[in-house]
């Protein structure tokens, strides 16, 4: 993992720009990993650094590792408390109606043996929150961001697909794939941490979003604080 991946880096937290592709994981066919990179993600340290969330593999952005136990106890901490703050920026197939708004969704995973799991909404599922907001419509495709109050398995995905009715770009499995990738990108993350500076990260957009034409319109305008009742799991995938 180069150098210009590290987002933010103390004694305690590492905030890496996971490059879409990669999985946290180890997959089962034992193609590359995070775990691949843990080593050159020491920094002088004897452990590896652990992952404190997920991202799914073609989600690029902010991703937390802690540096020693006790960090990742306090940091997981966080997540379950809902202190968390996040932001993502996606570009959906679609024109989406309205400027901004709140997702509220029950989800629940399903799974065929001819198109695999998914998720899907659920009255009996885990609640999800995520507030929207529109940044740019252009050409059919509207530029979103995705302030997540929950964690769900591929919860904005979901939500942009069901609840805002415009799939992510190049999201195979809720919309179609498309040859820029998946157009979904965890732009930032703050981790309060008390007596301590929050852990603060933000990564820049990819090279995709320019090649699909928005490449100056998903910077942040302030920070958002989530919601006080917001719980996000720490062993679930963030969109």
């Amino acid at each position: 993992m180069h150098g210009e991946r590290v987002l933010f880096l103390d004694g305690e937290a590492l905030v890496i720009d996971k490059p879409a592709g990669l999985p946290v994981d180890p997959p089962r066919d034992g193609s590359l990993s995070l775990e691949n990179h843990l080593e050159s993600l020491k920094f002088g340290f004897q452990r590896w650094p652990k992952a404190v969330h997920r991202l799914d593999r073609d989600t690029s952005g902010c991703l937390l590792l802690s540096r020693n136990p006790k960090a990742h106890a306090r940091l997981q901490q966080a997540f379950e408390q809902g202190l968390v703050s996040k932001r993502y920026v996606a570009l959906l197939d679609g024109v989406v109606e309205g400027t901004s708004g709140l997702i509220e969704m029950a989800l629940g995973k399903v799974s065929t043996a001819e198109t695999g799991w998914r998720m899907v909404e659920d009255p009996e599922g885990k609640k999800s929150r995520t507030k929207w907001r529109v940044l740019e419509i252009r050409d059919g495709r509207s530029l979103v961001e995705f302030l997540p109050e929950t964690g769900r398995t591929h919860q904005i995905r979901v939500h942009a697909a069901s609840g805002l009715g415009a799939p992510v770009v190049g999201d195979g499995v809720y919309g179609k794939a498309d040859g820029l990738g998946m157009m979904l990108h965890a732009q930032r993350l703050i981790v309060p941490r008390p007596g301590k500076p929050d852990v603060l990260a933000e990564a820049p957009l990819p090279e995709r979003f320019a090649k699909a034409g928005f490449a100056d319109e998903a910077a942040p305008v302030a920070d958002v604080a989530p919601a006080a009742d917001a719980i996000t799991t720490p062993d679930s995938a963030d969109d």
